[in-house]
């Protein structure tokens, strides 16, 4: 480990260990698992997803933030972006003096206030080569919280390019963590990459394989998301599948299967062999919370879902386009967005970005059940005074849960 870049936090957990639980933890949540995640209030019913919350790497991340607080308190220190999509953690981090830095089109625009006696804290998503070069040229304090699964992806990339297979990678194009992703490709030689956000880009990729789509057509329509100089008949000759982490994980696999049939349909099966790959890149727990809400949702029984999350989370999103397809579902930042009134500030499900404001979203009289499920950026303090506000609602607190 040099002096200038930290990778494994400072030892500081027994410091910061205290002030994490205190801001972070949540008895009401604790109080939920005791009872088995189903709890009664009344004629109120509550089901908490078996996995929800902060992951690992999330933890981590956090941890290593307010490591470093107390690691260089007479420092200035940065974060290169929010450390996750999250409000309420944002929130707390700047109390206590780190400054979230503005995205800027360029390191050298976003970065231009640090100086080599600072310390910058690269986020869980990573970040771009090309930032990471501009700021070991600085010669600051590097601590970087770049989640394992972030780099497993990374490596299987820079495997692909190395191999002579373009990148597509499932994933936000304009997300931090798939723009680290994608640069990871053109730092070998021929290397490259193409983003593709859903189905529907995936089937416009399969249409160019197949033949029935020109590539003028398919470079003007991911001018915005593929590598420099991307020309489709050279760089869709062979394909490497990856996803930015935290996206669906069946629609990862839907994509994947798409495109696999697409070339096979082009090359042939020995043809396919040689210029097709794929990996499981979703994160695992990615994945457990997926599954968790699968569950609950097969077991029935649910009246109305609230899921918790930042509006930029992608896993959180993931969530809760899951549950609306089953039923009435809530994306919620957090507690703030439901009101003592009875309406709920929320975004909806889909590509919306407006919040909006419905009444009497929990429905009236006994025996309703809600579900709680919440993405792995969110803290249990949040969980917790979610469900505090939806009892409030009828009445009733935490002090009222019982086995339902």
């Amino acid at each position: 480990m040099s002096q200038t870049y930290f990778q494994k936090g400072f030892n500081l957990k027994s410091v910061v260990g205290p002030v994490l639980a205190q801001n972070y933890h949540s008895a009401v949540v604790n109080r939920l698992k005791e009872l088995g995640n189903t709890a009664r209030a009344g004629d109120l019913s509550l089901k908490l997803a078996r996995e929800f919350g902060f992951c690992y790497g999330v933890d981590r991340a956090v941890e290593y933030a307010y490591e470093t607080h107390e690691k260089f308190p007479d420092r200035r220190i940065f974060l290169s972006g929010e450390i996750i999509h999250n409000p309420d953690v944002n929130g707390r981090i700047q109390e206590m003096g780190i400054r979230i830095l503005d995205e800027k089109a360029d390191a050298l625009g976003r970065y231009a206030e640090v100086e080599a006696s600072d310390v910058v804290i690269l986020p869980a998503f990573g970040v771009t080569v090309a930032e990471m070069e501009h700021l070991r040229g600085k010669g600051c304090v590097l601590v970087d919280t770049t989640c394992g699964s972030v780099l497993n992806v990374w490596k299987n990339v820079h495997k692909y390019a190395r191999e002579g297979f373009t990148a597509v990678i499932h994933g936000k194009h304009y997300h931090e963590e798939t723009k680290a992703t994608a640069s990871q490709a053109l730092t070998h030689a021929g290397g490259q990459y193409l983003c593709v956000r859903d189905r529907d880009e995936a089937e416009a990729v399969c249409a160019f394989i197949r033949g029935a789509l020109p590539a003028s057509d398919l470079l003007a329509r991911f001018a915005h998301a593929a590598g420099p100089g991307f020309d489709p008949d050279q760089h869709l000759q062979r394909i490497g599948l990856a996803n930015q982490t935290t996206m669906l994980m069946s629609e990862s696999l839907e994509i994947q299967e798409m495109l696999r049939q697409a070339m096979l349909e082009r090359w042939g099966e020995e043809g396919l062999r040689e210029r097709f790959r794929a990996f499981d890149t979703i994160c695992s727990a990615t994945q457990d919370r997926q599954d968790a809400v699968l569950k609950m949702l097969a077991e029935g029984g649910l009246d109305v879902m609230v899921v918790i999350g930042g509006y930029n989370s992608s896993n959180t999103q993931a969530l809760a386009r899951i549950c609306a397809q089953k039923l009435p579902t809530f994306h919620i930042r957090g507690a703030e967005g439901i009101d003592p009134d009875g309406a709920i500030q929320h975004r909806p499900v889909g590509l919306h970005h407006e919040e909006l404001r419905t009444a009497a979203w929990l429905p009236a009289g006994p025996g309703v059940t809600v579900g709680l499920t919440a993405g792995a950026s969110t803290p249990n303090n949040v969980v917790g005074e979610v469900v505090e506000r939806i009892l409030a609602l009828r009445g009733r607190t935490t002090d009222d849960l019982v086995s339902a």
